[in-house]
């Protein structure tokens, strides 16, 4: 059977893949593009269905404030699931829903993120919950993302943690007309309410 991997490169036999924790960037380009979300962390290839449309209105509603405060800002750029994120030995690649890069560090987005984002956000569904909530959150910290957010859109919730040290610490639950509060981005000021699915 031949697919058209990730890359777009010509066709190409997918030979018996890794086991996991053996799987590599060059494993995961040559995975066919069927509408599934691929991901790798610590060699282990994770796959999830295409999210739900509640789901992608909650990020495309986040991605779009945050798109309309940093270009008149001209503080950074933000992008949006799928773009792949690589951050080292240990996370090749991620796909972070949404993903915040400084100005200043641009540098590391060229044809994917080469490096460590200074703002990751995923927004939770019903199977990506236990990965959003422990893989990812360990992950995020362990390579020193300053600021992970976790979205909820059943619950119109937004949770804010920055790194302190090593670890993780809750910086605030924003819901309703809270507006969430960021240490990345102090001068964002976005309401819950706004970018809930409605």
């Amino acid at each position: 059977m031949t697919v058209t991997t990730r890359e777009q490169s010509p066709k190409t036999k997918l030979n018996r893949p890794p086991q996991q924790g053996a799987w590599t960037y060059d494993d995961y380009a040559r995975l066919p593009d069927n509408g599934m979300r691929y991901e790798v962390i610590e060699g282990e290839l994770f796959m999830s269905p295409a999210p739900r449309p509640m789901h992608q209105e909650m990020i495309l509603n986040l991605a779009s404030e945050m798109h309309f405060f940093l270009k008149k800002a001209k503080k950074g750029k933000v992008f949006v699931s799928p773009i792949d994120v690589v951050i080292g030995d240990l996370a090749t690649p991620v796909q972070p829903d949404i993903v915040f890069v400084r100005q200043e560090r641009l540098v590391i987005v060229g044809d994917r993120i080469e490096g460590t984002p200074d703002l990751v956000v995923e927004v939770i569904s019903p199977g990506s919950r236990v990965q959003d909530r422990r893989r990812k959150f360990t992950l995020y910290a362990q390579v020193g993302v300053p600021e992970y957010w976790l979205a909820d859109p059943d619950e119109c919730l937004v949770e804010v943690y920055v790194l302190r040290g090593q670890a993780y610490a809750l910086l605030g639950q924003f819901v309703g007309e809270d507006v969430i509060q960021s240490e990345v981005l102090p001068d964002l000021q976005i309401p819950v309410s706004l970018i809930c699915p409605l």
